[in-house]
Formats: C-alpha cells, structure tokens, sequence
C-alpha cells in the first residue's frame, strides 16, 4: 500500500509536446516510454512487427503513440492524445498534439493546463513556421517553460555547429514574447536514442543533462497561484436525509490560493461574509485546500450560495465587470467570429451570454505582427476582442490566474465550443 500512497503523492508533471509535421514527435514520445520501460514487452513485440511490415528499417517506435488506426494509416497525428508515464522522481501527463496547421485548436486545448512545452525543431530544417506558431501558442497560454528539442542531431552528423545555428535562430524569434522565462536547448535523436533519457556518446561538446532528467527535476511548484484565494462553487450539496439534515456543502475546485479552517471569506456576488466551518475532502476532514485540490466548503452561517458564486477572502478579490479585454483562439471551420456576434460564455463554473462589442486586432503568428481593422475571425485565427456579458464575471487576468483568467464561447444553438479565451 505504502507504494501506491507514495505513488499517488508524487510530483506531476504536465507537459505538451509541438513541433512541425515529421519533426518526430511520436518518436521521441515512444523513444521516452521505450527507455523508462513504461510499455510492455507484448506491445513492444507487436511494434516490431508492425514495422517490419511497414519495411520500417529501425523498429518504429511512432507507432506506439498514434493510437487511432486513422493517425497510423496516415502517418501522421491528428487528436490531441494524453498519455501517462512514470519514473521514480515523478509521474507524467503528456499531451501529444498535433503539428499540422489546421490542428492548432488541438494545440491550445492541449497546451492549456500545461506546466512546460516540448518543442521539436528538425536540426536540418532550423525554426520554421510551426515552430514559432507552437512557441507563440505556449507564450499565449502563460506555459514559462520550454525545452527546445533539436532532432535528428544523427542525420547532421552530430555536428554542434547545426545545433548552435538553430539555437541562435530561436532564441532570436523567444526573445519577443512575454511569458517564457525558463528556455532550455536539447540536442537529440529520438530515434537513435542520444540525450533522450540517457546522455550521448556521440556529443560529447553538449555539457547539459538528457532531455528525462531535465522533464525530471525541472521546478513548478511556483507557477501556481497560491496568493489570490478562488474557489468556485460547483454544486451545492443537501442531503435530504435524517441523519445529515443540517448538512449544506459547497463543492468545487479550488482555483488559486488556500483556504483554511476558520478562515474569514467573502461569497460573490452577494458580498456577504461568513467563516469557514469545516473542510471536506471526499468524506474526510481536512485543515486547509488548496489547487487543484477538489473539496466540499462547508459555513458558519446559513447564506444563500448557489453555482456561479465565488467564495474569496474579504481583503483579497477578483475583478468583478461586465465589459471584458480577451485574447482568443477562434477554433471553429463553419462559424466566423464578428463584430456583434452572440455566444454562450463559460467561466468557472458560471455560464452568461456574450456579445462581442469589438474586434481590436489579429496576430500574425509568424512575425507576431497585430493585423488591424479586421472584421472576422476564421478557423485558428488568434487575436483581440472586447466582449460584453449579460452579467457581471469575477475574474482574473489570466497570466495571474489560469483557471479564473479563461473562458469558453460555445454556439447557444449547436452547443460546439467555438473559441478559447485568455482575459486580459
């Protein structure tokens, strides 16, 4: 049992791979699973021959992570995958998305509860299109960590001058972004195996660590809110029963800060204040919460409290508008977004209408030049808007908050979630 709590206790690590097409995400992905023996010795088998009857030289270690019999046909990935693996320093969520430019909403959902992003460049190709479009997309997404992998370090023979042309050429695009402060460089081969989880013979001129030990001990405790205490209520909880009849508990998910037992708080939007009574995780009783932790808040006095409300600390509170600043990723082929178009707006836990009042630019991801007077937004389109909501949102900005600083705008028809959005 004691292996199991230690397990459930460790450290987390969530992390986004990008990179172009054929840059060889799934490889290295497979490379990594390969290596900390976190796959079988059936699949491994099974692997081996699938790419023997692909006439794959090499045993093809792609077709571990392209699950869908679509993606592996194709070659190529093409859903956002979340795959799971463990080492005795940490465990591991990796969401394996894909490089084609028309997948880029499947970039921003799976990059927006990411701690790091995993770039690839193809050392013979240096920084290319997508390569900045993923970077701008983590910066946008507040991600402050990102390890550039040079692949395929063995088709330039290992040569440090390859490796440094690529490094000079990104560092000079991340040196205009806001967010990223914590840039590191790998030169790698995913398919040979050098630097991947252990250090290569065939560099010996790259004095840093494996690209496992940095994902390994590369530090993220400090990139969460534990300042702004958040927490949105979820559903209210009254048991109609004898033996819990006093009972009422607020469920939810702590979005930032920490809330403890007899702490003073504040309930928007009523601005009522009360005490915290008690603290419930699952059924047991606990002294504080914290994110991402999910809890039941119970309090001292009988107030009306329903979804949609926030509960806060009295000296420390969000914003509270109706007119919001917000960068946005417009995912959908079908619809446009334009000046006076009208949507479902999800935040938190709460749901209102939005109208957009206006349109103030949009980015042009490869220069990060802003294109004005524009009037639509298309598919993966990536810019500013000012929204007005049909009730006032407590929100922060979403660099201080990423729970309490996006959204969703979802078709009030169709019910298809039609952007991400980032307050500004």
């Amino acid at each position: 049992m004691t292996d199991q709590n230690n397990y459930l206790d460790m450290d987390l690590l969530r992390f986004t791979t990008a990179g172009s097409v054929d840059d060889g995400k799934s490889t290295l992905i497979g490379r990594l699973f390969h290596d900390t023996k976190a796959i079988f010795e059936d699949q491994l088998e099974a692997i081996e021959r699938s790419s023997k009857q692909r006439g794959d030289e090499h045993i093809n270690l792609a077709l571990l992570t392209d699950g869908l019999r679509a993606e592996r046909e194709q070659g190529i990935t093409i859903d956002v995958a979340y795959r799971y693996f463990a080492t005795p320093k940490r465990k591991f969520i990796i969401a394996d998305t894909p490089g084609h430019i028309q997948y880029t909403r499947n970039m921003v959902t799976g990059a927006s509860t990411a701690n790091l992003a995993l770039i690839l460049v193809d050392a013979r190709n240096g920084v290319v299109e997508q390569t900045r479009r993923h970077t701008f997309i983590a910066d946008l997404l507040g991600i402050k960590h990102v390890a550039v992998c040079i692949n395929k370090m063995d088709l330039v023979d290992y040569d440090e001058k390859a490796y440094e042309k690529v490094l000079r050429q990104y560092t000079d695009f991340a040196s205009r972004l806001e967010n990223v402060t914590d840039l590191t460089f790998i030169p790698i081969s995913a398919l040979k195996g050098d630097n991947v989880v252990d250090r290569s013979e065939n560099m010996q001129w790259y004095k840093g660590p494996p690209l496992l030990y940095h994902l390994e001990n590369v530090y993220v405790g400090s990139d969460s809110n534990h300042v702004d205490a958040r927490f949105p209520v979820q559903w209210v909880i009254r048991p109609h029963s004898d033996e819990h009849h006093d009972f009422r508990g607020f469920s939810g998910r702590v979005a930032g800060g920490v809330f403890k037992l007899g702490d003073k708080v504040t309930i928007l939007p009523s601005g009522f204040s009360t005490k915290i009574s008690k603290i419930l995780k699952g059924e047991t009783e606990i002294e504080e919460a914290y994110h991402p932790q999910s809890v039941t808040i119970l309090l001292e006095d009988e107030i009306d409290v329903s979804r949609g409300d926030m509960i806060v600390k009295p000296n420390n509170q969000p914003k509270v508008e109706q007119d919001l600043d917000a960068f946005i990723c417009w995912f959908s082929g079908n619809k446009k977004l334009s000046k006076g178009s009208k949507f479902i707006f999800r935040h938190t836990t709460k749901e209102a209408q939005a109208i957009v009042s206006d349109i103030r630019y949009k980015v042009d991801v490869n220069s990060l030049r802003k294109m004005e007077d524009v009037e639509t937004f298309d598919m993966n389109d990536i810019g500013r808007v000012s929204l007005r909501i049909s009730q006032p949102i407590f929100h922060d900005t979403y660099r201080r908050n990423r729970n309490t600083g996006s959204f969703i705008l979802v078709d009030p028809f169709t019910n298809e979630t039609l952007a991400a959005g980032m307050l500004r």
